[in-house]
């Protein structure tokens, strides 16, 4: 029997938990310290009464309600208006150390009867209680803590209220929890993770456990965004079951579009690797060229250079891109890849997306984007916006840089290849003491292509594809012979 789910409102959280929270139950939230574990309870309850007028109660036990309420103001959310309308309860049961006195077997009946009648009173239908490790540090004798503890999840589901309790972690990839106790007092487990990856922190959220329910399994990285707060990039619910096209549209280079068998097909991603100066932002700037001659739009997204280097070397190639953006074809965004995290960036890209709509994106370069982030988050990326371009049925380029001059696969191309649909490679070529340039198309799904490697050119007028290499072979290798 299905258990029935309450929707927490956070869209991509509801989707990897095959919707929402188990109804009318308690799940614990494991967290080290920063994983937002009071943010999304504070979420969940924030959702509950802007989307599904639900009334909901906060208990503390670490933090002051005032300066809760401090740090929830920079996500828009009214909670003293809240408060005054009897939608949002908070419960002070932080404890001062004055008032700590033991006498004789501690329980919490008082509090158990101050959480029900705060529930009654406003009629609330969900509860977050944040955070029981607190009480471990005053309280040492564990056993009659976890006792208390269930009598408290008791009442929750007597009431029928979907609740979540916060507990601290002192490992990320440790025990559930600090005391090896809390995880035992509901049938639901949720960790959050707050990692250290090369000098960054990425966040990740994994459902551990929703006994007799059904939930997506694996990490989902997540970051958090002022007015919107938990953010969640729902890598493990992603599907296949994107549009497919056989419209080609026009690369931007004549030469090109009958190499790749008749241009891009439409909803394709074209991935461009090269060396640094073999032209991969000139293929960029063709890419892009036509779209008012279309009547489409284009986003362009530089992660390298400035947008008035952009504009004045595309000018020098006989191309006013200034002209395209002051017309409304063309949105160019320059930003350093460091400035945020990934799954920042990712976000970006989706709102810059869904809001100019788009037929073409070009990203120059996404090797840019690997100068900070792991190897997982940087792949967990690219699979994530690849998903989504395809789903907005967008013609994508990404750019890639490799590491040497004359070839040599580099770290964003080996992770990005399985999943274009295209693949273009510029390489320079050493002949006869004389460095060339040239292109090859390397993949074409779904469509014959020419498999010739030929001579690429770059001149004040742009590039210019000419004929194929001739009795020569080992090009691509770096080590050119002629044959006979």
């Amino acid at each position: 029997m299905n258990i029935q789910k309450l929707k927490t409102g956070i869209p991509a959280f509801d989707l990897i938990s095959d919707g929402g929270l188990p109804a009318g139950r308690t799940t614990l939230l494991a967290g080290s310290s920063g994983s937002a574990k009071t943010l999304f309870g504070a979420q969940f309850l924030a959702m509950g009464i802007l989307l599904y007028d639900q009334p909901g109660v906060f208990v503390t036990f670490e933090e002051q309600v005032d300066d809760i309420r401090k740090d929830l103001q920079s996500f828009g959310w009214e909670i003293e208006k809240w408060e005054a309308e009897g939608k949002w309860k908070f419960i002070d049961a932080s404890a001062k150390e004055e008032d700590i006195i033991t006498i004789g077997e501690f329980d919490l009946s008082a509090f158990r009867i101050r959480l029900e009648l705060a529930i009654n009173k406003i009629n609330a239908q969900r509860v977050v209680i944040d955070s029981i490790g607190s009480i471990f540090t005053h309280f040492p004798e564990h056993n009659i803590i976890r006792r208390e503890m269930s009598k408290v999840s008791m009442t929750l589901r007597r009431l029928k209220v979907t609740a979540i309790i916060t507990t601290e972690r002192s490992e990320e990839y440790g025990p559930i929890s600090r005391y090896g106790v809390e995880e035992f007092l509901t049938d639901n487990v949720i960790i959050l993770r707050n990692v250290l990856a090369n000098e960054r922190r990425r966040r990740t959220l994994e459902i551990l456990k929703f006994r007799g329910s059904s939930h997506v399994k694996g990490e989902n990285p997540f970051t958090i965004i002022p007015m919107k707060a938990i953010m969640i990039v729902p890598i493990s619910a992603m599907t296949l079951n994107q549009k497919a096209s056989s419209e080609r549209l026009y690369s931007g280079l004549p030469k090109l579009d009958d190499m790749c068998g008749g241009g891009f097909f439409k909803n394709s991603i074209v991935l461009v690797s090269g060396a640094t100066g073999t032209g991969k932002t000139l293929l960029v700037a063709n890419f892009l060229n036509g779209v008012k001659q279309k009547q489409e739009r284009a986003l362009l997204l530089a992660f390298e250079e400035s947008k008035e280097q952009l504009f004045r070397n595309a000018k020098t190639w006989g191309m006013d891109l200034a002209q395209l953006e002051a017309e409304g074809y063309l949105k160019v965004v320059c930003l350093y890849p460091e400035v945020s995290s990934l799954e920042d960036h990712l976000i970006n890209i989706q709102e810059l997306v869904v809001a100019f709509k788009p037929d073409r994106v070009a990203i120059d370069s996404i090797s840019a984007l690997t100068r900070n982030p792991s190897e997982r988050g940087f792949q967990e990326f690219v699979v994530a916006l690849s998903n989504f371009l395809k789903h907005e049925q967008v013609t994508s380029m990404f750019t890639a840089t490799t590491h040497m001059l004359t070839g040599d696969a580099s770290v964003p191309e080996g992770n990005i290849a399985s999943i274009t649909d295209a693949i273009i490679l510029l390489r320079y070529v050493e002949m006869m003491g004389e460095m060339q340039r040239s292109i090859m198309v390397l993949k074409m799904r779904g469509s014959n292509h020419e498999s010739s490697i030929r001579r690429l050119t770059i001149n004040q007028t742009g590039m210019q594809i000419g004929e194929p290499f001739t009795g020569i072979s080992g090009i691509l290798s770096n080590n050119p012979k002629v044959t006979k």
